[in-house]
């Protein structure tokens, strides 16, 4: 088993890291409810992420904010479909769908399910790797806040939303990386006959 401090493999049944002295541990008993927990505060995190404006702009004659689906919404009414369409699946429809898969994980880590664990755990390697592109409204407000800075003509700051948005997503990446993938494959164990000799 691998520790999971430094990393380092060790034979089953070793009880501390020779190399960095951490106990080590098959299981994480508690991975269910730090998946949970780090649920939750993404869900929380998420909510503000769409009320406040994610961006600020300020011109000469005029100063806007932007939620996340009101800039999408004024992209898509200046032509640009693609765009618009971009932001409201990274910004909305994966961070929702983020949220489901891994609650759906959960739960049916917890009281069983019917779907076959071979599609559960395809489900939750989509999480995984959906999760390394979650960040990418806050690229774009970042670039966009260091590019546009035309002292008082123009200039493109991050809004509150930025924040939480960032915190949401960090916070579902944890949830993701706290699941142990092997609660999936626990109850086929469980349910699988013995071979009696």
């Amino acid at each position: 088993m691998a520790c999971r401090r430094c990393a380092r493999v060790w034979p089953m049944g070793q009880a501390r890291c020779d190399r960095c002295g951490s106990r080590l541990l098959s299981r994480d008993t508690k991975s269910l409810q730090k998946v949970w927990a780090w649920w939750i505060a993404g869900v929380i995190a998420y909510i503000p992420a769409n009320i406040y404006p994610m961006l600020m702009t300020n011109t000469l004659v005029s100063s806007t904010e932007s939620t996340i689906v009101g800039g999408a919404v004024e992209i898509a009414r200046y032509g640009s479909y693609g765009v618009a369409a971009i932001i409201l699946i990274a910004s909305v429809l994966i961070p929702v769908g983020k949220f489901l898969a891994i609650a759906f994980l959960a739960i049916t880590a917890q009281r069983g399910t019917n779907v076959a664990p071979r599609s559960r755990t395809h489900l939750f390697e989509i999480v995984e790797f959906i999760g390394r592109w979650s960040m990418i409204d806050v690229f774009v407000v970042a670039i966009l806040s260091s590019l546009v800075q035309l002292s008082v003509v123009a200039s493109i700051r991050p809004g509150p939303a930025a924040l939480t948005f960032a915190i949401s997503v960090i916070c579902t990446m944890l949830s993701a990386q706290a699941f142990d993938s092997r609660l999936i494959w626990d109850a086929v164990r469980r349910d699988k006959p013995r071979k009696t000799p």
